[in-house]
């Protein structure tokens, strides 16, 4: 939660590369712990990796129904912004970080709702 307001408050400053570089982070932070808490012998192990946690999102909350396709694209979608916005100096606009905080938002309401039935 701390990230994703951090990345609202970066982005009101006019960091759009910061404020996306927190969305992704509160929406990193939201996949491990419903890791955690949703899959029985989940080995954290295997999260290590950006794309380790993004195809263990895949493969234990999507395929398994408990979270919507379109989340486990946004959290993919956010992690390739954060990319672009942390190591390639390319510009990122305010409405890019804006969808980046409203995936996020939205991936936290549903992770609360599936860790909080």
């Amino acid at each position: 939660m701390r990230s994703l307001a951090s990345a609202k408050l970066l982005r009101a400053d006019g960091d759009s590369a910061g404020a996306c570089n927190r969305a992704y982070y509160a929406m990193f932070d939201a996949a491990h712990a419903a890791l955690a808490i949703c899959v029985e012998d989940f080995d954290p192990g295997k999260t290590k990796t950006h794309s380790g946690l993004i195809s263990a999102v895949g493969q234990h909350l999507v395929l398994s129904g408990r979270l919507p396709i379109e989340l486990g694209k946004a959290l993919g979608r956010v992690e390739q912004l954060r990319k672009v916005a942390d190591y390639t100096g390319e510009d990122i606009t305010i409405d890019q970080a804006g969808e980046a905080i409203r995936q996020a938002e939205t991936f936290l309401d549903a992770v609360r709702r599936l860790v909080q039935p």
